[in-house]
């Protein structure tokens, strides 16, 4: 990292270019780059990478949503600033139920709900409220419609009370305004739950080239897999996420889900 702002410190110096502080009317153009660093800081807090990381970053979570509210300030009228303020809270509401007492991770429709901060909640809701002609109306962006996707989880009072319908629908709209193998992926894991493993399972496996490489994939197969009773296939699928886990409190999780599957013999 220090050779590479090294090396830009030279390309500018060497370019001439001006650093100054952006104009009012500057500060559009470079939103999307901006929005785009801020989420990646805020994701990396949410879940850490790397097996010596602790799971949950709080820090940078924290800072992440400190400096998106910065530029909620500077461009209130900005829908996609407010929905990745809306986005972030919804999310990081729920960063107390998210790891277990002994360090594993714990999945959206185990967690405690009682755990979660109501405050945050309220917040992320009334932003995106504020924003809810853009978002039903025209062509909604990718941090909006994020937000909408992770409010209807908060709001659902039980996992088995979540409206798989609307975020089937949510993902189908973000599919269209940002195509990408990982959005296909999450559309399908809600169409598991709203139609069947099967039509899931026939969603995803086109990706398995391009997502590879990424342990989400796997885990999402390997569920897909435990729930249409398929152990032994299962089993070599949770054997590839733990194998590209990225923490210890994911890569425990996902080897408490593989060793249940190996004592229940076939059962989903």
């Amino acid at each position: 990292m220090g050779q590479r702002i090294s090396r830009a410190k030279a390309k500018i110096k060497a370019a001439r270019i001006p650093f100054t502080i952006p104009r009012a009317e500057d500060l559009p153009a470079r939103t999307d780059a901006v929005l785009t660093v801020l989420y990646l800081v805020f994701n990396e807090g949410y879940l850490a990478s790397g097996p010596d990381s602790p799971p949950l970053r709080r820090d940078l979570t924290a800072e992440a949503i400190r400096l998106t509210r910065l530029a909620h300030d500077l461009l209130p009228d900005d829908p996609e600033v407010t929905g990745l303020l809306a986005l972030m809270l919804l999310t990081e509401a729920r960063a107390a139920a998210r790891v277990s007492r002994d360090g594993e991770l714990v999945r959206l429709d185990e967690q405690d709900r009682t755990a979660w901060d109501r405050s945050a909640i309220t917040e992320g809701l009334q932003l995106l409220h504020s924003r809810a002609d853009e978002r039903e109306a025209g062509r909604p962006g990718r941090y909006l419609l994020l937000a909408a996707i992770n409010a209807v989880h908060v709001t659902a009072a039980d996992a088995r009370d979540t409206d798989w319908d609307r975020i089937v629908s949510l993902y189908t709209r973000l599919e269209q305004i940002d195509p990408s193998p990982v959005i296909t992926l999450n559309k399908a894991i809600a169409v598991s739950e709203f139609d069947s493993s099967q039509v899931a399972l026939a969603m995803i496996e086109p990706l398995a080239e391009t997502l590879d490489g990424h342990h989400a994939f796997h885990v999402a197969r390997a569920e897909l897999l435990r729930a249409l009773g398929r152990p032994a296939e299962a089993r070599s699928a949770y054997d590839r996420a733990i194998a590209l886990g990225g923490n210890t409190a994911e890569t425990a999780h996902l080897i408490r889900r593989r060793t249940h599957l190996t004592r229940n013999g076939d059962t989903p």
